[in-house]
């Protein structure tokens, strides 16, 4: 496994939609949404949220539910993606099979914990790639999916099957009520089946300028994610390097396995400068230690990064307008902590 790796991620606009559907069914999202620490209030949809909870979240709701095909009954009741840069480029692609190859482009912009593919076979048109470790998440995802692509296509899209390579799931009829299709168990991949003529038709809202208008946004989108995830993995090698004070583009580059040259490169390609992101990271850490911990002042020098204190207090005030002392104050006011 390649080192920095980062966790896999879902757009906001996921669990902003399963918290709706969960809460339209009546279930005690309090409890479920506490299971991955998370608030009982719509989730932002703007943020992106870390895949791996998604066992976690998912148990608390079948617990919660007492449904064993609850990401499956969830995932029906949800609407179609409404309002992404994936609808438009989809509805303003001149055929259904090149807004799939669009979606599917840029579909890290929904998720990146599937990695969804296509090709065709004889007749048929298959995407693939349908394997995750929560059967719930994945049920859900399809199902989502399989509506967007209703909604895109005005209810005419129809798989022709669908597989998962787990060997115990919900009932058929079930799986053929939500998905519209025969869903088989244990299969050697999963996998969503359907007629490859489909890909010729023709988008009745195709339109060529907003097309290309739509691209670009996908493409800026894609470089803000592109920039996020660069900046987290040198996130990850700061906290350690700031209190050994060795915080270098090269030491960075280092543990990156990069070299430095095409570390600032990169840096300059999303807009950003290697310095900014220390700055920015040692604000947020500063900030975050004066706002949630009792830890001493000496102490938080050490932990940014700062050789003294005097530096410490300078470079807080430059940030935010005043000092450690007073922004602690005010973040933890008296009988507070």
């Amino acid at each position: 496994m390649p080192q920095n790796k980062l966790p896999a991620t879902d757009s906001g606009i996921f669990l902003w939609m399963t918290y709706h559907a969960m809460k339209q069914a009546g279930l005690d999202c309090a409890a479920i949404f506490a299971s991955v620490g998370m608030p009982d209030s719509p989730p932002d949809p703007n943020v992106r949220q870390i895949n791996s909870p998604q066992g976690q979240f998912w148990a608390a709701a079948e617990k919660v539910s007492g449904d064993p095909d609850i990401g499956l009954h969830i995932g029906g009741a949800m609407p179609a993606f409404r309002g992404q840069v994936i609808e438009y480029l989809f509805l303003s692609s001149p055929t259904f099979g090149e807004g799939l190859e669009r979606t599917l482009r840029y579909h890290r912009l929904l998720t990146d914990a599937l990695h969804i593919k296509f090709r065709i076979e004889g007749d048929s048109a298959i995407l693939y790639g349908f394997e995750h470790p929560v059967r719930h998440y994945l049920e859900c995802a399809v199902a989502a999916l399989i509506t967007f692509l209703w909604h895109v296509t005005d209810s005419k899209f129809q798989a022709q099957e669908i597989c998962f390579i787990y060997e115990k799931g919900a009932s058929a009829i079930d799986y053929e009520r939500i998905y519209r299709c025969p869903v088989h168990l244990g299969a050697d991949e999963g996998i969503i089946r359907f007629d490859a003529k489909f890909l010729e038709r023709p988008s009745p809202a195709a339109e060529p300028q907003l097309l290309t208008v739509h691209e670009n946004l996908a493409l800026q989108r894609i470089s803000d994610l592109d920039r996020r995830e660069l900046v987290h993995k040198i996130e990850g090698e700061l906290a350690g390097l700031l209190e050994l004070g060795e915080v270098t583009l090269e030491s960075v580059a280092t543990l990156l396995n990069k070299n430095p040259r095409t570390l600032r490169a990169d840096l300059a390609h999303i807009g950003t400068h290697f310095n900014d992101v220390v700055a920015n990271y040692r604000k947020r850490l500063a900030q975050q230690l004066l706002a949630q911990t009792q830890a001493p002042l000496d102490q938080i020098v050490y932990q940014t990064g700062f050789s003294e204190p005097s530096a410490f207090i300078r470079a807080f005030k430059r940030w935010t307008g005043e000092t450690p002392m007073s922004y602690r104050a005010r973040k933890q006011p008296e009988g507070k902590h």
